[in-house]
């Protein structure tokens, strides 16, 4: 059974003059363990589309089901990693990751160990006394990271959450999310504007048109890629391969926008 069921998801903005449709026949099947990418031009929904997944608005009309359940509060079910991360200045990087547990009442001295070993396995076991203002950039997204999936949650989503670093730390935090939700054995889902993060980071690739927000087409990502670390990925030959079909297809999504 998949781990998450997206079944004929509509969801239409209303505004006192004008109805505009977002999202359109949205049906995905999701295993436990995959990694997911959404990519397409401004505009398709891809954004909309994961906090619908994570219960923050409710579609127009379809169903989100984890395990087989519609499930109406998410909470401690599904992490959410954004493009900032959003730490709070004037807490220490413990009391930071430590942050859902206390407010989902799991804050157990297991559960507390459990977060700062995933401190430490980002590299980061010296800075828990430490303020966000201390660290870097690609240091803050790490914690952002474990404080994430300190809760433990079933599913991922990740929205753009790379997007803000300079290119090597970028590529370097690829590698560590790639090797920390394998290893967990998370299921994650992706939105960015980035073909080759996406094909990098993958197993499914699915690509949305604008206006409205419908999936057109899904690329299954090769064995040979899947099998090794993002920047490993890119040098690879298949990686061009399926980087030129996907650029080809969203560059006549984007004429397609850009004339309607």
């Amino acid at each position: 059974m998949a781990i998450l069921e997206i079944d004929q998801v509509y969801h239409t903005y209303f505004s006192p003059k004008t109805a505009t449709t977002a999202l359109e026949n949205i049906s995905i099947s999701i295993e436990e363990g995959e990694f997911i990418s959404f990519l397409g031009p401004s505009g398709c929904g891809k954004t909309t589309l994961l906090s619908i997944i994570a219960g923050l608005i409710e579609p127009t009309s379809g169903t989100i089901k984890i395990d087989g359940i519609q499930v109406k509060n998410r909470k401690g079910l599904i992490g959410y990693m954004l493009q900032q991360d959003y730490l709070f200045p004037w807490k220490t990087i413990e009391e930071n990751i430590l942050l859902g547990l206390k407010i989902m009442k799991k804050d157990s001295e297991e559960n507390r160990q459990r977060a700062l070993h995933l401190l430490n396995e980002m590299n980061l076991g010296n800075v828990e006394k430490q303020y966000p203002r201390e660290l870097s950039g690609g240091m803050r997204q790490r914690v952002a990271l474990v404080r994430t999936l300190s809760t433990n949650p079933k599913i991922l989503l990740l929205d753009e959450p790379f997007s803000a670093l300079d290119y090597q730390t970028k590529l370097k935090l690829e590698n560590l999310v790639f090797r920390t939700l394998k290893e967990y054995n998370k299921t994650a889902l992706l939105v960015t504007h980035d073909i080759g993060e996406a094909i990098a980071m993958s197993d499914r690739i699915f690509l949305l048109k604008a206006k409205p927000g419908e999936i057109v087409q899904s690329f299954i990502v090769p064995p040979e890629l899947k099998a090794i670390e993002p920047f490993e990925a890119r040098q690879h030959p298949k990686f061009s391969e399926l980087f030129q079909q996907i650029w080809e297809e969203l560059n006549k999504l984007e004429s397609k926008t850009t004339t309607t």
